[in-house]
């Protein structure tokens, strides 16, 4: 089975419709990455335990996102197509997660929503990638996941700007708990963008049908749990040579990521705000501060997805991937080694650069590898590229949090020297420039 032989270019409001989804999924994500490490210390937990509270986003990834990939594949409703109904159930479960999650009010509570919620959020996002490669002609995808990383950008930029905006509108005080009022109320206006951005996307995007319906009910007619992992275990040993290449470059850039988005704020009240106290004024500043930052990062990620495809074209994908990761690495390192909040900020703008193509290069390189009856699949497994390295991150720095100095700005740079170290491994990269031919896999 594959789609219809040949894919119309779509216009550029209909590629923006089958990405808006986006828009919602990642202001849930930044939601979890500007707060999620605040809430855990304002219900009292250790910062050496933080990155183990953090487990949820890349274990659910590991396991869900290849069983939903290759679940997807075989998927096809008449009304609903093959990617949507993913979309519409991981968007309901993830907006009645993040609805409850301020109302945590003891830290098993909050990292047990963590896991219903990023479970709930990659049966969301797993699609997403293999709809464009499902929906575009080759010479469109870079244009279809670098709208992706728009959306992406502006979501999480809303999702870090919100505690600061409800600050503005008044918004001050605690709850029970301990968690501020402008946490509570970020996060459930999160729930309501989430749910109607992905409704957004499921109603006003169609899907290609099955080019011979009956062969492909015949194929899958009888599939069970069995043969979905028979065919991810099929996948992982076929992977296309491209896709090993690029795990290296993965395993560096996203060991660095968690670094950030678990220790960046906590950095940043120790650095520029002279606090490690959860519950003093200055943290609380200090977490709409990181926020803001968050926000740069994600503005600069908006403005380089426009960039990225033209750069791209001139320069090749190879050298334009290599200078982003280095200028966000440089920027990282940097943001945290100085007391001036304001240079924090510039140095999460560099990083918001790396973002922008950690978020679309590799998988505009991998959509023209993988053959189009597994794209699915083959997108849950370039997850697990990308979730196996954050678990060793976690695991990692939690052991080694004293030998870090205790010290959560020795974990930011770390996680910068190692986003500068996936930058030049960019360069072990081969056939990132032309169709790779495909396998009949």
């Amino acid at each position: 089975m594959s789609n219809i032989p040949t894919k119309p270019p779509l216009s550029f409001w209909q590629i923006s419709n089958m990405s808006f989804g986006f828009f919602g999924i990642q202001f849930g994500w930044g939601l979890q990455m500007g707060n999620m490490s605040p809430i855990y210390k304002y219900l009292g937990a250790d910062e050496a335990t933080i990155p183990l509270l953090w487990l949820a986003g890349p274990i659910t990834g590991l396991l869900i996102q290849p069983i939903i990939g290759a679940m997807s594949d075989r998927t096809w409703h008449p009304r609903w197509g093959r990617r949507r109904p993913y979309f519409l159930v991981g968007a309901i479960l993830a907006s009645i997660s993040l609805f409850l999650m301020p109302y945590s009010s003891t830290l098993w509570m909050a990292a047990g929503l963590l896991w219903i919620l990023d479970a709930s959020v990659n049966i969301a996002q797993e699609p997403f990638r293999a709809f464009v490669a499902d929906k575009l002609p080759e010479n469109q995808h870079t244009q279809g996941f670098a709208m992706q990383t728009f959306f992406c950008g502006l979501g999480q930029t809303a999702a870090n700007l919100a505690p600061a905006l409800f600050v503005g509108l008044g918004v001050v005080g605690l709850m029970a708990s301990g968690i501020p009022l402008m946490v509570q109320y970020s996060f459930m206006v999160g729930s309501i963008v989430f749910l109607i951005a992905v409704l957004w996307t499921v109603f006003s995007t169609d899907e290609y049908p099955p080019a011979d319906k009956e062969a492909f009910e015949a194929e899958h007619k009888n599939s069970t749990i069995g043969t979905t992992f028979a065919e991810i275990g099929k996948a992982l040993f076929n992977m296309p040579q491209t896709m090993k290449q690029l795990a290296v470059v993965q395993f560096f850039s996203w060991f660095a990521l968690p670094c950030m988005w678990q220790y960046f704020t906590i950095a940043l009240a120790r650095q520029a705000f002279g606090t490690s106290d959860a519950q003093s004024p200055a943290f609380e500043e200090a977490t709409v501060w990181g926020n803001n930052c968050m926000a740069v990062y994600n503005v600069v990620t908006v403005i380089v997805s426009f960039a990225l495809p033209p750069l791209a074209a001139a320069i090749g994908r190879k050298k334009t991937y290599f200078i982003c990761l280095l200028l966000g690495g440089l920027g990282l390192t940097f943001s945290v080694l100085t007391p001036d909040k304001y240079i924090a900020m510039f140095g999460m703008g560099l990083m918001g650069i790396a973002w922008a193509a950690i978020l679309t290069m590799p998988y505009t390189i991998l959509a023209n590898t993988i053959p189009p009856n597994r794209m699915g699949v083959y997108m849950g497994v370039a997850n697990m590229l990308v979730v196996i390295p954050q678990m060793i991150m976690m695991f990692s720095i939690s052991s080694a949090y004293k030998i870090l100095g205790n010290n959560p700005v020795n974990v930011v740079v770390l996680g910068g020297i190692m986003l500068i170290i996936s930058a030049f491994t960019v360069f072990l990269l081969q056939n990132t420039e032309v169709h790779e031919q495909q396998k009949a896999i």
